[in-house]
């Protein structure tokens, strides 16, 4: 078994960074359910600016809302306005074809990769 890459939302904008909350990553459920993300996977996370990176799992935000909001410690790290490349892994025996998009600077799926 190997752990290969399945879902990729790439080059999303970070709208919010709520630090009180308790942990995660809140990704608008369209494009969760583009790439094929569920509520509570891991992700990876990584900041084009900073060149962070860190793993949470996944909630569920509003439909066509464009929200993607660090919450807790990861909001220390990743802040509004940030660009992030949002990554899901699978483990399997087989190579998997990944789902990955590319998104505009409001959060709305552009084109597949």
């Amino acid at each position: 078994m190997k752990w290969f890459l399945s879902s990729k939302i790439h080059h999303a904008t970070v709208t919010q960074a709520d630090v009180e909350y308790i942990g995660s990553i809140t990704i608008d459920s369209s494009l969760m359910e583009r790439v094929g993300l569920e509520p509570g996977e891991k992700v990876m996370v990584a900041a084009l600016e900073s060149g962070a990176r860190l793993e949470t799992y996944v909630l569920e935000g509003e439909p066509d809302s464009g929200v993607i909001c660090m919450n807790g410690p990861a909001a220390r790290q990743i802040q509004a306005g940030d660009h992030i490349i949002i990554f899901g892994y699978t483990l399997s025996e087989t190579p998997i074809e990944p789902k990955a998009i590319l998104v505009d600077g409001e959060n709305h799926f552009v084109k597949w990769l």
